[in-house]
């Protein structure tokens, strides 16, 4: 799990691509004599594993899988990434709980300065717009933000001067895709709603038992 709360901007070093699959090297100002073989690390949003730990960074696997989700693909050496390693129980939660598992590619359709903040509107693929809420969480290229307002498929974000100059969205401008994962709350409560499952006829939370605690 992660927060949100990105701990370094590296940058790739080298994309060793093998088929649909590929090695990325990172290098990072993260404590690397602190790394473990096999931990977590969030690039760019994306869970990756550790596989290989150098003097500047690490090596991680990306599957056939992650490319086809995620902007990963798309990484040139030379390019920043936004780097958080997993959370540790007892941590603080700063941002909000993250899988690493991303939804969908969005895009930055328009970007321009609001007093101290800098405004992004997103568009977003309908299969994860659903799960946009206004004021609630949203993960964009690993970055714990807040959805300010939502208008069909897309959603404005107000991001303060800190998240912009300590991340990647310093380089972002209208027309960059995005990694985007919505938050994880909305999936459960959508999936225990729908019964989907083979023999099953009836949900275990349904509107009925939510509405008589109170809940609708």
């Amino acid at each position: 799990m992660f927060t949100g709360l990105i701990e370094d901007c590296g940058h790739v070093r080298a994309i060793r691509r093998s088929g649909e699959a590929a090695v990325l090297s990172i290098v990072t100002a993260l404590p690397v004599r602190e790394l473990v073989l096999g931990e977590s690390i969030a690039v760019n949003g994306a869970c990756l594993t550790v596989t290989t730990i150098g003097s500047e960074g690490f090596d991680a696997d990306v599957s056939p899988e992650t490319f086809s989700r995620t902007t990963l693909g798309r990484l040139r050496p030379g390019q920043p990434v936004n780097l958080e390693r997993a959370l540790r129980l007892g941590d603080r939660l700063g941002g909000h709980l993250m899988t690493g598992h991303i939804d969908e590619v969005g895009r930055i359709v328009s970007r321009h300065s609001e007093l101290n903040a800098v405004i992004l509107e997103i568009e977003a693929p309908p299969s994860c717009s659903r799960y946009l809420v206004e004021k609630g969480s949203v993960a964009l290229d690993g970055i714990s933000l807040t959805v300010n307002a939502i208008d069909g498929s897309r959603f404005r974000l107000s991001v303060i001067p800190h998240t912009i100059a300590m991340t990647t969205l310093k380089n972002c401008t209208a027309g960059s895709e995005v990694n985007i994962e919505t938050d994880l709350l909305g999936k459960y409560v959508e999936r225990l709603l729908t019964p989907a499952a083979e023999g099953v006829t009836k949900p275990s939370l349904s509107r009925e038992l939510l509405a008589k605690h109170g809940f609708l």
